[in-house]
């Protein structure tokens, strides 16, 4: 598989991990164990859980009080780890991995997403899965969740890059891969649906519902590295609470309305239909409670990682997940709990 683009500048991450210790110790430091600032890479609906607790005090209601800070991409998200620019991510399996594999000690303990709601979305001219062959895909990084989306998705598809000679672009995030899309600078994306909506209205087609395939899946948890002193077992549970309320809430058809207010402003929409999809993708991409990571859904990503960095598959994936939070809400009784309250 061929790959276009560049990670991004290591003076450029510099930066962005200056500012956020600039932005740390503007703030203060004060009651650190409850203020928590988690970076992230990609900006779309699996933000949406951690959008939806902060800005409704689910986080709040379990002594956490969490911020988080967008980064250009899964590389700068995790140079912001590394630095202690901030202790925890909102991370693609593939980005933990790919730290990992640089030294990085983590721990996966908590996920928000385990369902695909996209679609493959080609420009005008493309009209079948033979056509692609030779095509340029848009991604926003290579090893970054975006890129692990869309591998997964070719994946489930059958479609192997290599035989299929197929390249990957690196552009930017969601929005930015869309645009280039309609404009034809690159010949397909695997996108969330409110996204491939956008497309399809300026001409592009879909050649693939991938939310209708049945295949494992987990596309972003919270990880913190194990040496952090600011992310306790306590923290881990307390944050996994937030993030099961906030999945609550969101399934809640009675706050509807709250939901899609958060999503309109957080991803800058203004056509009601828009702000509609994107409501349906955050319900449909976490149809579960199923919060812990999944060892053979990691183990199939480690799989897919290996392609571009063999490394990986030497990861013991039992250093790296932890199902210790999940499993102390199941004993607890509050992940039950939570699960009437779900399905009601």
């Amino acid at each position: 598989m061929k790959n276009r683009g560049n990670f991004a500048h290591s003076s450029f991450a510099l930066s962005v991990v200056a500012l956020v210790i600039l932005s740390v110790c503007l703030h203060g430091n004060a009651g650190a164990a409850e203020s928590q600032l988690i970076a992230y890479g990609g900006h779309n609906e699996t933000m949406a859980p951690l959008w939806v607790g902060i800005e409704k005090g689910l986080f709040r209601k379990h002594g956490i009080d969490p911020r988080v800070l967008q980064t250009r991409s899964g590389p700068i998200m995790m140079a912001t780890l590394a630095s202690g620019g901030a202790p925890l991510v909102w991370a693609a399996p593939s980005s933990a991995l790919s730290a990992t594999v640089g030294g990085m000690k983590l721990g996966c303990f908590a996920v928000g997403s385990n369902k695909m709601p996209r679609e493959l979305i080609v420009r005008k001219g493309i009209d079948s899965i033979e056509d692609l062959r030779g095509k340029t895909f848009g991604v926003q990084s290579i090893g970054g969740g975006f890129w692990l989306s869309t591998m997964v998705a070719l994946d489930g598809l059958g479609l192997d890059p290599d035989k299929y000679k197929l390249n990957m672009r690196v552009l930017g995030d969601t929005t930015t891969v869309t645009q280039a899309l309609t404009l034809g600078n690159v010949d397909a994306a695997v996108i969330p649906y409110s996204f491939a909506d956008m497309a399809k209205r300026a001409g592009a087609r879909s050649l693939a519902d991938l939310g209708t395939l049945k295949f494992l899946y987990q596309a972003t948890g919270i990880c913190s590295r194990k040496d952090s002193n600011l992310v306790s077992p306590e923290v881990m549970i307390a944050l996994t609470k937030g993030l099961v309320e906030a999945l609550v809430y969101i399934q809640d058809p009675n706050h509807k309305r709250e939901v899609m207010e958060v999503l309109k402003k957080n991803l800058r929409l203004s056509r009601d239909e828009d702000i509609e999809a994107s409501y349906k993708v955050t319900r449909q991409q976490m149809p579960s409670l199923d919060v812990a990571p999944n060892p053979e859904v990691w183990r199939l990503i480690q799989r897919i990682v290996s392609r571009i960095n063999p490394k990986v598959q030497e990861i013991d994936l039992d250093q790296l997940i932890v199902t210790s939070p999940a499993r102390s809400l199941e004993e607890s009784g509050f992940l039950p709990e939570m699960r009437r309250k779900f399905a009601q």
